[in-house]
């Protein structure tokens, strides 16, 4: 069975390279859709509660939503940044409190700070599946993901692990120690 949670995510980018309209800076709202699948967990009868599958993948996710996403060779990032560092706003602002923890990965890294992800390959539906499945694929049992993009949209589907500890009281993912984050239950020995 499968426990699906959707995100909003504002952002801008570009295909730098590409020759067409998308060439040009310009936003999105996207919808994100994860799909875990596992197996009914007894003590709280569903899969994977909702909620918590929010709370992990935000974490991820954050840094996309109201942010810019540019190719690590793109002109425009050395410019951005610059722009950003003489306004100060390059390491952070007081009032920039939604940003996720920063990430590098083989695909992506994030400067939560500056509101700024940079990618590997151009962002595209499909490149933005490919990055949130790496950075989640060992939190949840992703079976697939589903991102819409204006007129676009993908889907991809996993193989699910399913050797993801869950806590029987909650339902959520117990840490390395076998400990649940949210209600403390501890795994016996």
């Amino acid at each position: 069975m499968r426990s699906i949670t959707t995100f909003d995510l504002q952002y801008a980018h570009r295909f730098y390279g590409f020759k067409g309209e998308a060439q040009y800076l310009h936003g999105h709202t996207g919808v994100m859709t994860i799909e875990v699948e596992d197996s009914v967990n007894e003590g709280v009868n569903m899969v994977f509660p909702c909620n918590e599958i929010r709370k992990i993948a935000w974490d991820v996710l954050q840094n996309f939503d109201h942010a810019l996403v540019l190719k690590e060779d793109d002109p425009l990032l050395p410019a951005i940044l610059g722009v950003y560092e003489q306004q100060g706003i390059l390491h952070g602002h007081p009032q920039n409190k939604m940003k996720g923890v920063a990430f590098k990965t083989e695909l992506a890294t994030a400067l939560p700070d500056a509101r700024v992800v940079v990618t590997k390959e151009t962002m595209a539906v499909e490149g933005m599946i490919k990055i949130v499945y790496d950075l989640l694929k060992d939190k949840l049992n992703i079976a697939k993901i589903t991102f819409n993009s204006g007129v676009n949209a993908a889907s991809q589907e996993f193989d699910v692990r399913k050797d993801i500890d869950r806590c029987p009281l909650c339902g959520i993912a117990l840490n390395e120690n076998g400990v649940c984050p949210k209600c403390g239950y501890r795994k016996p020995d």
